[in-house]
């Protein structure tokens, strides 16, 4: 039986999901940049390149199946080792044909040289597949303080892997390690804290029940991966590696503000969503709470990436990596503009409409292959990431249309709402973005440039969100006075 979902269930379960990631990223904002300074642009997109294909071959051997052992209400323990073994084979197979077709991956994504690392790295497939079903555990029960701790110290070994091999020179296989490391271990996690225990049983009656929830789902995260990757693939192919390079390497930091908040909002809201199915009103007024408070956190970090990218780059990556600055920051402002549409994947998917899930991102996935091609084709990197903020605007729009009209909300005074924070932060954006062109003279170090354009902008975004969020504000903290009364209560009696 699941646990009973309330504030409390959820603002633990957040908070220790914030943690983990705020933990996860924080290693990868130091490790990231001393990886950067001892391997080459060109190693970077070779991994960057091969893992492309691992994170597509997952998705599509999961399908959804262990995502849907969230959703019923009453599990048997026939349904939960069915899909384990259904994804351990699709898994094995998936693994097998990359291995034999690594040439064929390799050549197609515009990276022949990276062959060989395409098809060690198959073997990636089995080891992260084999997660699911106790990682769907696990957050079916809102234990999420129990994933947090092993992703932590999973990362942590592998961080540690990692830039203990680059320093003692083993190049591109010091990223390829710490891939492993990680999913080692973190699969060991997995198995010790859901308690699960795969055991020889197979139902394909079962495993037939859950096929529609499934397919709709993996096709949803098929495109959203050719959505998200597609910019790699085209840019390797057309630019070269060493423009793959710099754009993942950029992309990997622009991400870490967006990952520390929207993957772990995203692990909480999917059982939560699927937990109110039988109570709209709630399910609206989270929706709408959720996404403000996302927003208002997650916007003025990626905004103020954008603001600084010019000294942040040449603080962080060092010299080498200095050019790409326009490129840090153009991604940093592309994430900016879809942080209203934080919460939305994992409505649909906690509402069970998979099939809505698998349209949006086939429509998103098409646009932003086209304007990426057409940037390239038509300028250069830059360009494509001009293109793909462009793609992002029409997503932001064309996404808000379809869950509030699906959740019945007004559909522009929902975008309203959830997109007030976001233009309060590109404000902020903008003015610190022209105070560092009125101190770069007189303050020429990049690391005095940061800092205080950092707590100017922090000053201007504290100030606009208490003129512009003041409903918000106050919601939260009675929200905060209730979740704390019970304990006031419990200290009072004793």
């Amino acid at each position: 039986m699941s646990p009973a979902i309330n504030l409390k269930t959820v603002t633990n379960n957040v908070g220790w999901s914030v943690l983990s990631k705020t933990a996860t990223f924080g290693l990868k904002f130091v490790t990231v940049p001393l990886l950067a300074r001892i391997l080459s642009p060109e190693e970077f997109g070779m991994v960057a390149v091969a893992h492309t294909v691992v994170i597509f071959l997952t998705m599509v051997g999961s399908a959804g199946l262990a995502a849907s052992l969230v959703l019923g209400r009453d599990l048997e323990t026939e349904t939960v080792h069915s899909v384990f073994w259904a994804n351990l084979l699709v898994a094995c197979t998936l693994a097998t044909g990359l291995y034999a077709w690594a040439d064929f991956f390799a050549e197609m994504l515009g990276a022949a040289d990276a062959a060989y690392l395409v098809k060690v790295m198959a073997f990636l497939i089995p080891i992260q597949l084999c997660g699911d079903v106790a990682y769907s555990l696990l957050a079916r029960n809102m234990a999420f303080g129990k994933d947090a701790a092993w992703s932590v110290l999973a990362e942590s070994i592998g961080a540690v892997t990692a830039l203990a091999l680059a320093v003692l020179g083993w190049g591109v296989w010091a990223l390829v390690a710490q891939l492993f490391v990680s999913a080692v271990v973190r699969l060991a996690g997995l198995f010790y804290a859901s308690r699960y225990r795969p055991r020889l049983v197979m139902s394909l009656g079962r495993l037939r029940r859950l096929v529609t929830f499934s397919l709709g789902l993996m096709g949803s995260e098929i495109f959203n991966f050719i959505t998200f990757q597609s910019p790699l693939i085209i840019i390797s192919r057309h630019l070269g590696l060493a423009d793959a390079g710099a754009y993942s390497a950029a992309n990997r930091f622009s991400s870490i503000p967006n990952q520390v908040v929207l993957t772990a909002l995203m692990g909480v809201l999917f059982p939560a969503f699927s937990h109110m199915n039988d109570d709209r009103a709630r399910r609206s007024h989270a929706l709408l709470l959720s996404t403000q408070v996302s927003t208002v956190f997650l916007a003025p970090m990626m905004f103020g990436i954008w603001a600084i990218a010019e000294p942040g780059m040449l603080l962080i990556f060092g010299p080498q990596w200095a050019y790409a600055w326009p490129i840090l920051g153009l991604l940093a402002l592309s994430k900016g503009i879809l942080t209203p549409c934080s919460t939305f994947i994992p409505y649909l998917k906690g509402a069970g409409q998979s099939s809505v899930l698998w349209w949006v991102a086939v429509i998103r996935a098409i646009l932003v292959y086209g304007c990426v091609s057409y940037g390239v084709m038509t300028g250069g990197l830059v360009d494509a990431m001009i293109w793909l903020c462009i793609a992002n605007i029409i997503t932001l729009v064309g996404y808000s249309w379809v869950v509030f009209r699906s959740d019945g909300t007004p559909f522009l005074s929902g975008l309203y709402v959830t997109s007030r924070p976001m233009v309060t932060a590109f404000i902020m954006a903008v003015a610190v973005r022209f105070l560092l062109d009125q101190i770069r003279d007189d303050v020429p170090n990049a690391a005095l440039q940061v800092v205080i354009c950092g707590l100017a902008g922090s000053i201007i975004y504290a100030f606009l969100v208490l003129l512009t969020e003041r409903d918000l504000m106050r919601k939260l903290l009675q929200l905060l006075r209730e979740r704390m009364a019970p304990r006031a209560s419990v200290g009072a009696g004793g």
